[in-house]
């Protein structure tokens, strides 16, 4: 415990943010014992972003809708619009969609789709391109490169071609096919699904679990499953789309409070329990707070001791989105509950998928009996979507049964001790370097602030074979565009020092190091 803990903190930082009482937690008949975290102050860093590079990003991107302006003016006289749409044909997007897309967005999509050629592991080979029309159609010469891949969201190592999970995968290949060719309510339920799903429920400390095909479908296709007309969700500001979507399709209604503000929630949770439904004046049904464990583009980790004071104290229903805190977070990588010490029946439903931390596809929902046996029932996702190919439950069954230890070694613990001290050590650095970074200080998703240069940063990574992923507007604000970096066990101090190395190099050359303070806090 205590090692998982200090591989990021120093002693005094571990004595400020612990207890020093010692917690007992069961999950599935097993029995965590330590020290558990109690926050005493707020982990989550933003710092503010100064006037100066706020104007500056504005007027690039006023400048560039200008000339972008222009430029469809000219394609007009000259009718060289080879982008325009025949008015005999539907438009599909707005106005200024197309508008964005075509003068703004081509001009830097090679930063972004690049396709690669291998397993996403610590290195990848990226298929080389190039373009002669300003970035509208790509050519590839045949080539690749080999890259150090910063961009996917390998937690644990586990996406790679071969390793201890590959025989099991092609044993269960030759055994049951790549897939089952049907629902879950028809054909789909195999042996290997319900041996995913009782191992998935002990590992997160659940009554039982159901597996889906896919993550992003485990959210939305499940989501309007528990909720509907006459009830409230209260949905962080910075959710998934996929949470997004499913909250939309609920038919319910959806209030968002700021991201991970716990004052702003609990004033809307008193406002609903006071005000009711304000068509009806009616109390709502039922409310549900919808969160995520670990905030993909923020890096931000969940408050969930004080959402669950909240939960409790207004009666509200608890739905945690873990995709990115499963197997990422905790001392035996079994997500948000552990790492604050949380017992998991007080959270009412764990969603997950195997997408990150266990190499695989598809995700889960765990829960009480009643809540699982109801949705094998009502689920859209277990109704009409085909279910998760054998294989990749495979996969996920062979990367859980390492994380827990159950495969005779203790393989599992070693990667997530990795990840926990690749995670510390690199953050501390992009901090002594100067660099802004948002988020949680043991989140291995490290938003590092570009603001208005995420293209000129994409392509000198590349330059000097770093793989880093770039987001900017409209999936950030504009004047915060980022580039998210993912830590991964699989990565060596080695890897990662030679990473900082480049960064660095390209942190001066573009002038990205905004932070005010410069050295480790």
């Amino acid at each position: 415990m205590s090692r998982w803990l200090n591989a990021t903190m120093t002693k005094v930082e571990y004595a400020s943010l612990c207890s020093k009482e010692t917690k007992t937690v069961q999950y599935g008949g097993i029995e965590v014992k330590g020290k558990y975290k109690v926050r005493k102050r707020n982990d989550d860093e933003f710092q503010e972003v100064h006037a100066a590079i706020a104007v500056t990003t504005f007027l690039s991107y006023y400048i560039m809708i200008i000339i972008g302006h222009i430029r469809d003016f000219l394609r007009k006289i000259l009718k060289r619009d080879k982008s325009a749409v025949k008015d005999d044909v539907f438009k599909l997007e707005s106005d200024f969609s197309h508008f964005y897309t075509r003068n703004l967005y081509t001009r830097i999509q090679d930063c972004w789709n690049r396709p690669i050629a291998s397993a996403p592991g610590p290195y990848m080979d990226v298929i080389d391109r190039y373009s002669d029309d300003y970035n509208l159609t790509f050519k590839c010469p045949g080539t690749t490169s080999k890259v150090l891949n910063l961009g996917s969201y390998n937690y644990l190592g586990f996406a790679e071609s071969g390793g201890p999970c590959m025989e099991g995968v092609v044993q269960r290949i030759k055994n049951d096919g790549v897939s089952s060719c049907s629902s879950r309510k028809d054909l789909g339920s195999t042996t290997v699904l319900k041996e995913l799903e009782a191992l998935t429920a002990r590992f997160v400390g659940k009554e039982s679990a159901m597996v889906f095909g896919m993550g992003f479908a485990t959210n939305s296709g499940n989501i309007p499953s528990l909720m509907g007309e006459g009830c409230l969700i209260l949905s962080d500001a910075c959710n998934h789309i996929s949470v997004v979507l499913g909250a939309r399709l609920s038919g319910a209604a959806i209030q968002k409070f700021k991201h991970n503000d716990i004052d702003d929630l609990e004033k809307k949770l008193r406002k609903a329990i006071i005000e009711g439904n304000p068509r009806t004046h009616r109390p709502w049904k039922k409310i549900f707070l919808l969160v995520e464990g670990i905030y993909s583009m923020e890096g931000t980790i969940l408050k969930l001791p004080e959402i669950i004071r909240l939960k409790k104290k207004y009666k509200a229903y608890l739905y945690i989105d873990e995709a990115h805190s499963i197997g990422a977070l905790g001392p035996t990588g079994r997500g948000v509950c552990e790492y604050y010490g949380v017992d998991p029946s007080e959270v009412d439903i764990l969603m997950g998928t195997f997408t990150k931390s266990f190499g695989s596809s598809g995700g889960y929902v765990a829960a009480s009996h009643k809540i699982i046996n109801f949705l094998r029932q009502a689920s859209y996702g277990a109704t009409y979507a085909t279910s998760m190919s054998p294989p990749v439950a495979q996969m996920a069954i062979s990367a859980m049964k390492i994380v827990m230890g159950e495969n005779g070694t203790n393989e599992g613990k070693m990667r997530i001790d990795a990840l926990a001290e690749n995670t510390g050590y690199f953050r501390r650095r992009l901090k002594e370097m100067g660099f802004v970074l948002y988020g949680n200080d043991h989140s291995p998703v490290i938003p590092l602030l570009l603001y208005g240069k995420m293209p000129a940063f994409s392509r000198e990574c590349l330059r000097r074979n770093l793989g880093v992923v770039v987001v900017g507007y409209p999936a950030t604000p504009i004047i915060e565009g980022r580039s998210r970096i993912c830590i991964s066990a699989a990565h060596t101090r080695e890897m990662l020092d030679w990473a900082l190395h480049h960064i660095d190099i390209v942190g001066d050359l573009l002038r990205l190091k905004f932070n005010k303070i410069n050295k480790w806090i």
